[in-house]
């Protein structure tokens, strides 16, 4: 059994970690400086540094491409005569991920429209990030030195990351974290059918905003619990205590074992008490209604949507497959069959 410490502050690194890497994590590690993102994406020569993306060789895609096959969870959801498809994605990738398999391109062909949580290759939210990204937070020194490790640690020049408030600092260093098991935030999903989308000049729509969004998840009101989370992310990325659940996440995703994800809140070992379990539900459940509810209205428009947002909110009673079952359409399960 875990110390209680570890419990806790699992709880809300790592639930940040598993909702933000494409959403407010993506456009953070979008908006660090130019010089940032090129010294992020250089080898590195110490071994002590997390592996670093290379940009991948002709053979490599050309073998990425003959592989491809279905991973994650998709669905077909019809009404009115007209079908969508929710995809149940991960937040991070790797390059094998990027082609996707014969049902999920049938989707793709089959679709008009690309709906996500947020888009984070959206031009104006990369120059005009909601505020609280970037909300100044006074750190006492000790806690102020623990986050510039922790910058250091991630092999970045720690002018990379100033401009974003504290805690989305260390929300970005928790997405870098997945490079040690090979993933990677570029290869998200989302990202990766974004950035397709916009080169065919495909209809993308965010179900959420980043505003709402960044504010339900990530900076409190209240900055000494601000600063009480920021310890505990800290505490998370010194401890290591990412990395096992983020692996046995993506191992769910890439095989399609949506029944382990259902159980998700019996082995994140996050949802131990009433709080926690109150805050989960605002993190995933308390989200899937009002994404539902969206849905409907654009595919009543006529539009046909491939929604593309994170597994967890595909899984238990509140998941967005019963609940547009519950308004009225017809789903199929089509990945894993």
């Amino acid at each position: 059994m875990k110390p209680r410490r570890l419990r806790k502050l699992d709880r809300w690194c790592w639930h940040l970690l598993w909702l933000l890497a494409t959403s407010t994590g993506g456009a953070a590690l979008a908006q660090t400086p130019a010089g940032a993102a090129s010294a992020a994406s250089a080898p590195s020569t110490d071994a002590a540094c997390p592996p670093t993306p290379q940009p991948p060789t002709a053979e490599q895609i050309q073998a990425a491409q003959r592989e491809a096959r279905d991973r994650g969870f998709l669905w077909r959801i019809s009404k009115q005569g007209r079908s969508s498809y929710l995809y149940g994605t991960l937040h991070v990738g790797k390059l094998p991920w990027v082609f996707g398999g014969p049902r999920l391109r049938e989707a793709l062909a089959a679709t008009d429209t690309l709906a996500l949580e947020i888009d984070v290759t959206d031009p104006e939210l990369i120059r005009n990030p909601p505020a609280a990204a970037t909300a100044p937070l006074k750190l006492p020194e000790p806690l102020r030195q623990r986050l510039s490790r922790q910058i250091v640690a991630a092999c970045l020049p720690e002018q990379a990351l100033q401009r974003l408030n504290p805690l989305m600092q260390a929300v970005t260093l928790t997405v870098l974290s997945a490079r040690w098991e090979g993933l990677e935030a570029a290869y998200a999903q989302e990202v990766v059918l974004a950035t397709a989308a916009r080169a065919k000049s495909r209809p993308i729509i965010a179900l959420e905003s980043a505003r709402a969004q960044m504010e339900l998840l990530l900076v409190p009101g209240d900055p000494d619990k601000a600063r009480h989370r920021l310890d505990q992310a800290l505490e998370q990325l010194e401890q290591g205590r990412t990395r096992p659940l983020l692996q046995r996440m993506a191992d769910d995703w890439s095989e399609g074992r949506l029944s382990d994800l259902e159980d998700y809140a019996n082995w994140c070992e996050c949802a131990d008490t009433a709080e926690d379990r109150a805050f989960l539900r605002r993190l995933n459940d308390d989200r899937n209604a009002p994404m539902a509810d969206r849905i409907d209205a654009l595919h009543a428009q006529g539009k046909r949507l491939l929604v593309a947002v994170g597994a967890l909110h595909m899984t238990g009673a509140q998941g967005l497959p019963r609940l547009m079952a519950s308004r009225g359409y017809t789903v199929e399960r089509l990945v894993p069959p």
